[in-house]
């Protein structure tokens, strides 16, 4: 089996056989949704952060006894999940603040589910500023000291920065793997490259860095896709960690060769300084990151990225999907669409559901959108 064969496999399954391996030397782990949430810390206490999907998941029957029909699947599913006890293997759960669908999952679980660890990471709706950051490296700190009553575990200086480290590699290594996806010929797919990503959101990141190393190894020798009838870039909000809603895209043709989504480039592409104070460092650099829309005051930034990755990456068009009754995203598009029409950036919207479904529409309309933008 190839690296790529084996972290697809591993991506697929939320509670999969390395973190078994994991609970099996009586380790823990704890789960979080949202990636402001700060692994470091978790990971300098010895405990393997898990980033929770729901993969499959078929109906939210249970969850809607909770939730509005007005509140996301992605959010739906997690609690539908939840509720049949596909997360039971948590030691605890991290929450944050960062819309109110996560917020109200929050709540449902507090009150109704019986988590050993529950924790809600604040994280400010304004990105810049002194001010903000050091508020933010408060709730860094809070957080730290939260983790250390609960599990009865010291998070040093020392161990904090060699979880530093280690996330920093990750960052390095999934930046070189964006790297190979800038040729003529990538090597590698987008539905491929999501698994990638999607496989690190649960493995214990030492281990996982050196599987990057030998997929990108495998990478270089590897023959390029060259038949394809458009390069893409795909945006927009959280929930879209399913590889066959890429695959769908580029089985008609459109290569996505880059991508603005929290599980993908968000995630990884700011690192933290290892010098002076750490807690600080990691505050300011996950403030810093490629932000979401929960960020209100950097709206212009996130339109400026999208298209630095379209010049980077010479993409001929970009997807903007987002999960249907996320708000946040969907202000975030009204500016987009004006933008990118300004800088003669052909752009596709998609509403779409957490589950894959009206399959045939969103075929019907990536034809149509290849066909406009394509080579």
């Amino acid at each position: 089996m190839s690296t790529l064969e084996e972290l697809t496999a591993l991506s697929a399954n939320p509670f999969n056989p390395v973190i078994k391996e994991w609970k099996a030397e009586g380790k823990k782990v704890v789960g979080f949704l949202c990636t402001y949430m700060p692994e470091e810390i978790l990971y300098a206490a010895d405990i393997l952060p898990v980033r929770l999907r729901a993969p499959n998941c078929s109906e939210t029957s249970s969850a809607d006894v909770y939730m509005s029909h007005l509140n996301c699947t992605f959010m739906r599913s997690c609690l539908q999940y939840m509720f049949q006890g596909r997360f039971d293997f948590l030691d605890g759960f991290v929450f944050t603040n960062s819309c109110d669908h996560t917020r109200r999952l929050y709540d449902i679980s507090r009150e109704v589910l019986d988590y050993p660890y529950v924790h809600l990471f604040s994280i400010p709706h304004k990105a810049g500023g002194t001010e903000v950051t050091l508020w933010h490296k408060g709730e860094v700190a809070r957080f730290k000291e939260s983790v250390e009553a609960a599990f009865g575990v010291e998070i040093t200086e020392a161990k904090l920065r060699q979880a530093i480290d280690v996330y920093n590699e990750t960052r390095h290594l999934l930046r070189d793997l964006y790297e190979l996806r800038k040729s003529d010929s990538p090597p590698i797919s987008g539905a491929e490259t999501l698994s990638v990503v999607l496989a690190g959101n649960s493995l214990p990141k030492d281990r996982y860095n050196q599987m990057l190393r030998d997929l990108l190894d495998e990478l270089r020798k590897r023959e390029g896709i060259a038949k394809y009838r458009s390069r893409l870039m795909i945006a927009g909000s959280g929930g879209c960690d399913n590889p066959d809603y890429l695959g769908l895209m580029e089985e008609m043709g459109g290569l996505i060769v880059t991508d603005s989504l929290c599980f993908g480039s968000r995630y990884f592409w700011e690192p933290v300084d290892t010098g002076g104070d750490l807690i600080l460092n990691i505050a300011r650099a996950y403030l810093n990151r490629p932000s979401c829309a929960n960020m209100t005051d950097r709206v212009i930034e996130r339109a400026e990225f999208v298209k630095q990755m379209v010049e980077d990456f010479r993409v001929d068009g970009v997807v903007f999907q987002r999960m249907r009754y996320c708000d946040l995203w969907g202000g975030q598009l009204l500016y987009m669409e004006h933008d990118l029409k300004k800088s003669d950036i052909p752009l596709l919207s998609l509403a779409r559901e957490y589950k894959m479904r009206d399959v045939g529409q969103v075929r019907t309309r990536i034809q149509a959108f290849l066909e406009m933008v394509g080579r």
